[in-house]
């Protein structure tokens, strides 16, 4: 490959909470980490919070540093590049048309714009529509400011394959007067990738009832094997008109860290509300630094970038789920379509051994394996892991898995 996907990248101190909570006192998540004790000879694998351990594409810190060589960051407007990029990246990854400058927004970050959208279709209080397992920062999102989430759960079919339930989707949103969905597409934490003809029946239902979607297609660029990421406002005129989209290279290129997501609403109507409701806070503001990198990442090198991570990260789906079969027994999981997440469901093996949840996530950290609690993704015996590391990386948490948690003699 053209790129490095196989060093093992070191991010202690370098603001990486993903490898420094367990050593941070006040850092996310270091209680969790911090209680379990470390085995000898053990050191952390990072498989928790969302982010890649590769580091981004070069031209990322070229655009960066060659902005940063100028002396001045004062006020400023997008440039128009800025656009043209994001309109280009979507016409040629997603077939994306009719795109233009006026569509897009921007948003600090995806939750942000979720709650912006919200604020415009909702009052306070109001139900909102959303699938279970659930993103955790949805639930937060829509707690805080609040909004009461009503979960319509995905359900596996004959060839365990996470599927909507669009009689459950449709009971629900007649019981509880729902006008607004949360779509994640692809699905985190399960990572669907949704067929055409899923968007279509989804699109269709929300048409009968009037309800309008916010779509987070954070994910979209990470998409595995030969699945095909579809748009939702690309589905028909209508879903067009009544979805709001959110987007960003944070997930793509591990830019999270700089801040910078991106709406497209195609609703002029809408599109005015969100970006009042967006300008509020006075506290919306584009990063000059966050623009280039954008840039940066949507060059040509960004598009090679993107395909060979897509093959990277199949590899270590496909190697972690053969191995889950082939070694776990009683652990099951669904195998994810896109994203580089994993979420295990461990309740026959925690029955089998008579262990409880905390037991079984405490096993796994003794041996270093950083993985996250599934419980508040809404899974009472899941466990979401992060793949997006060097396959090395991932051998190796397997096999102390293997070895020291679920065949522990």
């Amino acid at each position: 490959m053209k790129y490095d996907f196989t060093s093992i990248l070191d991010r202690r101190g370098k603001d990486a909470i993903a490898v420094d909570a367990p050593y941070v006192e006040g850092c996310f998540n270091h209680e969790y980490f911090a209680a379990a004790t470390l085995k000898e000879g053990m050191d952390w694998i990072p498989m928790w919070v969302a982010d890649m351990n590769f580091p981004t594409v070069p031209t990322v810190q070229k655009a960066v540093v060659e902005r940063t060589a100028h002396p001045a960051f004062g006020y400023f407007s997008p440039r128009d590049e800025y656009f043209g990029e994001i309109i280009k990246w979507q016409e040629t990854r997603n077939q994306v048309t009719g795109l233009t400058k006026e569509c897009i927004g921007y948003e600090n970050g995806v939750l942000g714009g979720v709650i912006s959208a919200l604020n415009v279709l909702c009052s306070k209080g109001d139900s909102v529509l959303v699938h279970s397992p659930t993103y955790v920062g949805f639930t937060g999102a829509l707690t805080n400011n609040g909004y009461y989430i009503v979960h319509s759960a995905l359900k596996k079919d004959e060839e365990n394959v996470w599927r909507m339930d669009f009689a459950d989707m449709e009971k629900k949103i007649v019981e509880n007067h729902i006008h607004a969905c949360i779509m994640c597409s692809p699905h985190n934490p399960t990572g669907r990738v949704w067929e055409r003809w899923e968007l279509e029946k989804a699109m269709e239902l929300f048409k009968k009832h009037d309800v309008y979607v916010v779509s987070d297609e954070i994910w979209s660029d990470l998409i595995l094997g030969e699945n095909k990421h579809i748009p939702t406002q690309m589905i028909s005129e209508d879903a067009r008109n009544r979805t709001i989209a959110m987007y960003a290279p944070s997930k793509t290129f591990n830019l999270a860290g700089l801040i910078g997501s991106y709406h497209i609403i195609y609703n002029s109507w809408l599109r005015d509300r969100v970006d009042k409701e967006s300008s509020l806070s006075h506290y919306n503001e584009m990063n000059v630094l966050s623009m280039y990198a954008l840039i940066g990442a949507y060059q040509p090198e960004g598009y090679e970038w993107v395909d060979e991570l897509r093959q990277v990260l199949t590899e270590n789906v496909e190697f972690a789920c053969d191995y889950i079969r082939e070694h776990f027994d009683e652990v099951e999981v669904s195998k994810p379509q896109g994203t580089y997440m994993l979420f295990l469901d461990c309740e026959k093996w925690c029955k089998a051994h008579g262990k409880n949840m905390d037991e079984l996530e405490r096993a796994g950290l003794e041996v270093g394996v950083m993985w996250q609690d599934g419980r508040p993704f809404h899974g009472e015996y899941g466990i979401r892991m992060n793949l997006a590391l060097p396959l090395s990386r991932v051998k190796e948490a397997f096999e102390r898995l293997d070895k020291f948690v679920f065949n522990a003699e």
